[in-house]
């Protein structure tokens, strides 16, 4: 705006600058304006470009299946790692276990230990030296930053790089670690990296609204290329990392997951050449009629006592990280020696996995066995039977009860996924808190399995089902550690059956209820944990 020279005396503008001067500034700062209305609507533009675009996380993110998928105990089926890196590990884990003559019994066991703690130590290298951002899960710190903090060098390419590798060591360990966090974070990183180097999409960084659209479009791909699950990853991630979410970026989520789980579900069909179609993750081939309504408070109960297990599981967890930071004395060892941690955890973990001593109980395929449609206890003469040698790998080659071996590996599994949880490796905790619940859930479907071999009534010719029970429990406990409720829509597709659909809802919900009455997330724990910039949300009434 020009300011014109006022005195006493009135006199023409153009007396100091002439006509032809106005003239020729007022035009220059209209072209200056016409200018700058042209940048803003070609920005426009280019940030409508990422509706049409954003699919391209989507189908870049599957291409991440290459480099790991394991069965949730870190023994993989089927595993494609580039160069095969995971497979190797677990098929050398397979030989280790296989040797057992005398002869060979110290050299396995030094080679089992010795693959875990070089495996971990190598991880937990990658992230002290290289890059500390890839430690630990991911979805804290997206929640951070999707909540208007940015964090230095969270989204680089160096990072997303660093945390593909640190995560492929951090599997082969076979310790009790999870992956879909991590997804998150390279998915997440991938987003940004996409639009920061296309050109394309250089407008769209630029509007922090449209970044944030495809950094939300990347978490909802992590989350649906874990079990290739694009509705509930989108559900999920909008719940653990989302307080406020645009209604217009529903359909870009929904619409990059698709095109991840579509190229995840192919890749690994072609991949693994098993079955004759693209089935669900873990499919399950439950009857429709395969629950009494009279077993609803069971599922209650299951619900309950996942929701209790679920705020010990985070409390014990933050109280293990705080207590290791408190002292003064013990924090300055911890960082001076940071290495000496990680070997601890995974010669501790790997020494009690070992399959020739209390490892017996926890060498077998886990989630597949956990959901199968077979009764574990049942008898040879029962049609429910197992398959012969099923159990072998559970319960010491068929020497123990089932109800004995899967509540060894609860127990055990519950502590060591907490400790495992602690190392500065790159790791998630949703797999593991998965399993814990699948194991429980199976715990009591096994018992009431014996209680009712004919099933509650008998002349109903329906049985019981421990794998329902094994499908709820896995529901409501990771769904009470996590604080969601999506995790019922994840457990759907994973096991591509819609009939428990009742019994999940109901053990979530009581798990969510209980849980959350003592404890927060465990993502909301560790953000308080590591002190992120969160801003909390703010009370209600009801909180009061």
């Amino acid at each position: 705006m020009l300011k014109l020279p006022t005195t006493t005396q009135s006199r023409s503008p153009s007396s100091k600058y002439g006509s032809a001067s106005l003239l020729r500034i007022f035009d220059d700062q209209r072209e200056s304006l016409r200018e700058r209305r042209n940048q803003l609507m070609k920005k426009q533009r280019k940030g409508e470009c990422v509706d049409q675009k954003i699919s391209l996380v989507g189908l870049a993110r599957p291409l991440l299946y290459l480099f790991q998928d394991n069965d949730g105990n870190g023994k993989a089926e089927g595993a494609h790692a580039f160069p095969n890196t995971i497979s190797r590990h677990i098929a050398t884990y397979n030989w280790v276990g296989k040797l057992e003559s005398d002869r060979h019994r110290l050299y396995t066991f030094i080679v089992w230990i010795g693959y875990a703690v070089v495996l971990i130590t190598s991880s937990a290298a990658l992230a002290h030296y290289l890059s500390p951002q890839t430690i630990g899960s991911g979805i804290p710190e997206m929640k951070t930053i999707l909540r208007g903090f940015m964090l230095k060098e969270y989204l680089s390419f160096r990072t997303l790089i660093l945390k593909m590798i640190g995560l492929t060591l951090s599997l082969g360990s076979g310790l009790p670690l999870g992956k879909e966090g991590p997804f998150v974070h390279v998915a997440s990183a991938l987003a940004s990296q996409l639009s920061r180097f296309m050109t394309s999409f250089e407008g769209v960084y630029v509007n922090e609204s449209r970044s944030q659209a495809m950094l939300a479009a990347g978490c909802a791909v992590g989350v649906a290329c874990t079990f290739s699950t694009p509705i509930g990853g989108v559900l999920f991630s909008i719940e653990v990392t989302s307080t406020y979410f645009a209604v217009r970026n529903y359909w870009m989520g929904f619409f990059a997951a698709l095109c991840a789980a579509s190229t995840f579900r192919i890749v690994r069909f072609v991949l693994n050449a098993s079955g004759e179609t693209v089935e669900a993750y873990y499919q399950t081939r439950f009857p429709e009629d395969a629950f009494y309504l009279e077993e609803l408070p069971l599922f209650g109960l299951i619900g309950l006592v996942c929701g209790l297990a679920g705020a010990l599981f985070i409390k014990v967890h933050r109280s293990l990280l705080t207590n290791l930071n408190r002292s003064s004395s013990v924090k300055k060892f911890v960082e001076k020696n940071w290495l000496l941690y990680p070997v601890l955890v995974s010669f501790l973990t790997s020494s009690i996995t070992y399959p020739e001593g209390f490892g017996q109980f926890l060498s077998g395929q886990t989630l597949r066995m956990l959901l199968s449609n077979c009764t574990w206890s049942a008898s040879t003469e029962q049609e429910n039977c197992c398959p012969q040698g099923f159990l072998d790998e559970w319960t010491g080659d068929g020497n123990n009860s089932a109800l004995v071996a899967l509540s060894l590996f609860s127990v055990t599994f519950f502590a060591l996924s907490i400790l495992s949880s602690t190392l500065p490796i790159p790791a998630g905790i949703f797999m593991p808190v998965f399993i814990i619940g699948a194991s429980f859930g199976r715990l009591v479907g096994e018992s009431v399995a014996i209680l009712f071999p004919n099933g509650i009534y008998s002349y109903r010719r329906l049985g019981v089902y421990p794998g329902i029970y094994a499908v709820v429990g896995a529901a409501s406990f990771c769904g009470s550690v996590t604080h969601t409720i999506s995790v019922a829509v994840i457990v759907f597709e994973v096991t591509g059956q819609l009939m428990h659909i009742l019994p999940v809802m109901i053990a979530v919900f009581i798990g969510n209820i209980v849980c959350a009455y003592f404890q927060p997330s465990i993502y909301d724990s560790i953000i308080a944990i590591k002190k992120l910039p969160y801003i909390r949300e703010m009370s209600t009434c009801f909180d009061e």
